[in-house]
């Protein structure tokens, strides 16, 4: 009986490392299409929600579901331009072919490709391509968090007076009831930066800050990021405190601040 469950970890291991170095390579080749057109005004739409939309967020999901596809024809997948498409397998990808448009559209480099991978019901790869700074993050459930090849770790800071906080947009807490907590996390912390969208996920993996708050998440935005930051040891979960990466909106932390953070959000 060990032995067989010895095996079946064995197998569980070996796809899993399969499907991380897959996503590794999708977000590389999806990162490649984004930057032929990044600073160079590319064709641009604005959606119903008022957010932007690319010939680039297009072509880069196209060419990742087509990747997986071919790859991994019994797999599901979920984007954030093309819906979603039924699988058989037990798997899931979810992506997010330019997460944080806004800056992309006006030539910053903090956006990145977001590749996800469910498996039954749990996330459990992640990969986040920031293409414009040379940066991928990586991580798979009980392998560890990576920056390009190398352990990344969350920070050590353990009090929130000492912590940079980051938001991609603070004013939007506000819009949607979180205001007062913005507030007060933004007075008790030693510093505050809009350094956002899956930008300041990657800042708190690799322990260049401590705190994220995003007050509106799609499930494309979160699911890359939740085994990213918690294989660097921090915690991801929506404003209420639950693990989730469909809760609708999300804070990481270094894991030493959630007490902390979450008895100010929940005042």
């Amino acid at each position: 009986m060990r032995f067989a469950t010895n095996l079946q970890s064995d197998e569980r291991n070996r796809l899993s490392n399969e499907l991380l170095e897959f996503a590794v390579e999708l977000a590389r080749g999806a990162g490649d299409i984004t930057l032929k057109y990044f600073r160079r005004k590319p064709e641009t739409a604005t959606k119903t929600d008022g957010s932007y939309v690319t010939i680039a967020d297009r072509e880069a999901e196209a060419y990742i579901r087509r990747q997986i596809g071919e790859r991994f024809p019994d797999d599901g997948i979920l984007g954030e331009e093309e819906g979603e498409s039924q699988g058989r397998s037990g798997r899931r990808w979810i992506i997010d072919p330019i997460d944080g448009t806004f800056a992309y559209v006006h030539g910053v480099p903090f956006y990145g490709v977001l590749i996800g991978v469910e498996i039954d019901s749990e996330m459990s790869v992640g990969v986040i391509n920031i293409p414009a700074l040379g940066e991928i993050v990586s991580a798979a459930k009980g392998a560890g968090c990576y920056l390009n090849g190398e352990p990344a770790r969350v920070s050590q800071t353990a009090r929130l007076e000492d912590a940079l906080v980051l938001c991609t947009d603070f004013s939007a807490c506000e819009r949607y009831g979180f205001g007062k907590a913005a507030e007060l996390l933004q007075s008790r912390a030693r510093t505050s930066r809009t350094w956002g969208d899956c930008y300041g996920y990657v800042l708190v993996a690799t322990g260049r800050a401590d705190v994220m708050l995003d007050p509106v998440m799609n499930l494309w935005d979160c699911a890359a990021v939740l085994p990213i930051v918690e294989e660097a040891g921090g915690t991801f979960t929506d404003w209420r405190g639950l693990r989730t990466a469909g809760g609708g909106n999300s804070i990481a932390t270094n894991g030493l601040l959630f007490d902390e953070v979450m008895g100010l959000v929940s005042r």
